[in-house]
């Protein structure tokens, strides 16, 4: 997701962008993806939520991947602690682009814990791909507030109508929040082992799914990070050797 010329220098005005078309762009993707929250209201009030704990997951954890995630392993039978363990590692990548955004967005220490809610998927892929720090604040700020409140209201909303769309699954409204996950992640796998990690992760998990209990699939398909680095460090290691003026292939 990372842009390795973006935010380069930080307080550069010579490439600026016009506040207008930061404030355009964060809102298409606040409300693009806010509007999917009504999603996960009706499939969080299907899995046996009440209304006020499908709320309370919209508004503390708020990462779209992680509640579906919580939901749809609750539905499908599994237990508790396994719902929230698929979703606790699934919300783990959102700690690392906090590494990445503090630094970017310089945000001061006092609002530095309510800055970290908005740290998501969205908002760090419409930051990281403005030119100024300017642009980078106020493309966070748009995206992160349009979608809490947009996210929130449409959890709302497909809470309370869940009892009146019957079975979630025949509307297909069960898919929503990966669909969405999948379009923000398909455009980053620029390389090779983002690709591998990517597909061995899928073959994991839906190869794994009728053999193990409902959640833990997720947990082992997260084996495709460390798996797939260690095949490519051995493939580059072997590169290195055959090499003979020891450059390494590239990737």
């Amino acid at each position: 997701m990372a842009q390795q010329t973006a935010l380069a220098d930080p307080s550069a005005e010579g490439t600026a962008k016009p506040d207008a078309a930061v404030v355009r762009d964060a809102l298409g993707v606040g409300v693009a993806v806010g509007l999917s929250g009504f999603a996960f209201g009706v499939t969080s009030a299907g899995s046996g939520l009440g209304l006020l704990q499908t709320c309370a997951l919209s508004l503390l954890v708020f990462t779209g991947a992680s509640q579906f995630a919580l939901v749809g392993a609750l539905a499908a039978g599994g237990g508790p602690f396994t719902a929230a363990a698929g979703a606790f590692f699934l919300g783990v990548r959102n700690a690392f682009y906090g590494l990445r955004l503090s630094q970017l967005l310089a945000v001061p220490r006092a609002l530095r814990p309510f800055a970290a809610q908005w740290v998501i998927d969205e908002t760090t892929a419409v930051t990281l791909a403005q030119p100024t720090r300017r642009a980078a604040r106020i493309g966070f700020t748009v995206t992160g507030l349009s979608l809490y409140l947009l996210w929130n209201l449409t959890t709302l909303l497909g809470a309370l109508g869940a009892k009146a769309i019957g079975d979630t699954d025949a509307w297909g409204l069960d898919a929503a929040g990966p669909a969405v996950f999948l379009a923000l992640l398909a455009p980053m796998l620029k390389t090779r082992t983002e690709r591998a990690v990517a597909g061995l992760a899928v073959l994991l998990g839906l190869g794994l799914l009728p053999v193990l209990p409902a959640g833990v699939p997720v947990l082992v398909a997260a084996l495709a990070a460390p798996l797939a680095l260690f095949a490519e460090g051995r493939r580059l290691g072997r590169a290195r050797r055959g090499a003979p003026d020891g450059t390494e292939e590239d990737r």
